[in-house]
């Protein structure tokens, strides 16, 4: 049940194509997204039991589609689909003696954890790699327009349900420049909101998407097309407090202030949000029980790195 044959993944991407139920799939059918670019099996290498366990995957134009096999009843079992734009790829091997080329590549993504496939030959894994770059760098090139893009219709997000719409787009959406651990690693976002930050070294307000995780206070910037996010560091809330400077109308800010980073000053578009943010981060002790990685002296414009 290979298809390193060819004809073999041929069937398979047909079957595929002619909306064959996928089992767990959650979205758009399979066609919406295009024609395969590239298909073959892979074995998808696990860390901790250094099992490998067989997977079929599917590149489109801007996704690349992970599915499994249930041989036994000839079936196809979701595991996942990624913005290829969101992906960075690289030839890795786990043996020390590096002579003998690699059949294996690694894909990360702020989305999800790193993945190492193992393919059938050395020319397969360069295949891939070779095909999912050209995709991304064909996804940089070809920007989605607004109205194919959700960001535009949840900014500004001054409705609740814009707010909960936008925590789900951050959490799956590919952010550009991201560091550190996976997004999905720090918990279930809490409040969301675009604010100002007047940085005192460089001139005017900085528009970010201020973000609230149980340990984290997350920072992105959008672009002015309001197309794509991208990462501006995290500070861990531990080591902050917010303390009021105005509540004036017109002028809503306070200052987050810390011993290890450069103090923000805030600026809030409405009351709701400038008293949400004063309460969130008022009580730097309450998760005190739990033991954060010492962060590192900040960056400019990146706040810390994990």
């Amino acid at each position: 049940h290979s298809c390193h044959a060819k004809p073999q993944c041929d069937t398979w991407n047909r079957r595929i194509y002619s909306q064959q139920p996928i089992r767990g799939w959650e979205g758009q059918p399979a066609h919406v997204y295009g024609e395969v670019i590239h298909s073959s099996v892979v074995f998808l290498h696990n860390n901790y039991s250094e099992e490998q366990s067989e997977r079929f995957l599917l590149l489109f134009s801007f996704h690349l589609l992970i599915l499994s096999l249930d041989h036994s009843r000839e079936d196809f079992i979701y595991e996942g689909i990624l913005p290829v734009s969101g992906l960075s790829v690289r030839a890795v091997s786990l043996q020390p003696d590096a002579s003998h080329p690699t059949h294996m590549f690694e894909i990360t993504s702020a989305m999800v954890d790193s993945k190492v496939f193992t393919c059938a030959s050395a020319g397969e894994s360069q295949r891939w790699i070779q095909h999912i770059e050209d995709r991304r760098h064909e996804s940089m090139m070809q920007p989605m327009s607004p109205s194919q893009c959700a960001l535009s219709y949840l900014l500004p997000c001054d409705e609740n349900w814009k707010r909960e719409e936008l925590k789900k787009y951050v959490m799956q959406a590919p952010i550009w420049n991201w560091e550190g651990s996976p997004i999905h690693h720090m918990g279930q976002p809490g409040h969301i909101s675009i604010v100002h930050i007047i940085n005192t070294q460089r001139q005017g307000l900085q528009e970010r998407l201020m973000i609230l995780f149980p340990q984290d206070l997350l920072l992105l910037s959008v672009d002015s097309k309001r197309l794509h996010i991208k990462y501006e560091g995290r500070l861990a809330r531990q080591s902050i407090k917010a303390v009021e400077r105005s509540a004036l109308p017109g002028r809503l800010e306070f200052e987050a202030i810390g011993e290890l980073v450069e103090t923000l000053q805030v600026s809030c578009t409405c009351v709701e949000d400038y008293q949400a943010w004063i309460f969130h981060l008022h009580q730097p002790d309450r998760d005190s029980h739990i033991i954060m990685s010492q962060p590192l002296p900040p960056l400019v414009p990146k706040l810390q790195r994990n």
